[in-house]
């Protein structure tokens, strides 16, 4: 039943900013790049009972992934505008995520063998 209730409830947060975003997408863009989905899922742990170190680890994890979905979307931006088809540039930010993770991995172990 608790795993239906957060179906909803996220459903109904998602619904919301997509109506919102049909009639003014630039403010449905900027409430769409609230941490929303990272808050939902940090309460749903928490009243799930997960330790704050769970917690902690899990938050740590989207810091980590928000540089490179900040490249992934500024990807699919720019082949939206250059393309204008939507699963190109999807395809392609989706690519530039994958890289930049790859690399950004690789830099910081590469500066964590220095140290």
């Amino acid at each position: 039943m608790f795993v239906v209730m957060k179906v909803i409830v996220s459903a109904v947060i998602i619904g919301i900013i997509t109506e919102i975003s049909r009639r003014f997408p630039t403010y449905g863009g900027v409430i769409a790049a609230l941490p929303l989905v990272s808050l939902l899922s940090v309460i749903w742990f928490y009243v799930q009972g997960e330790k704050t170190a769970t917690l902690s680890k899990f938050v740590l994890g989207v810091l980590w992934g928000f540089p490179a979905t900040a490249v992934m979307l500024v990807i699919i931006y720019i082949a939206l505008q250059k393309f204008g088809h939507l699963f190109v540039a999807i395809g392609l930010g989706i690519s530039g995520w994958l890289l930049f993770l790859f690399i950004q991995d690789l830099v910081v172990k590469n500066i964590r063998s220095l140290f």
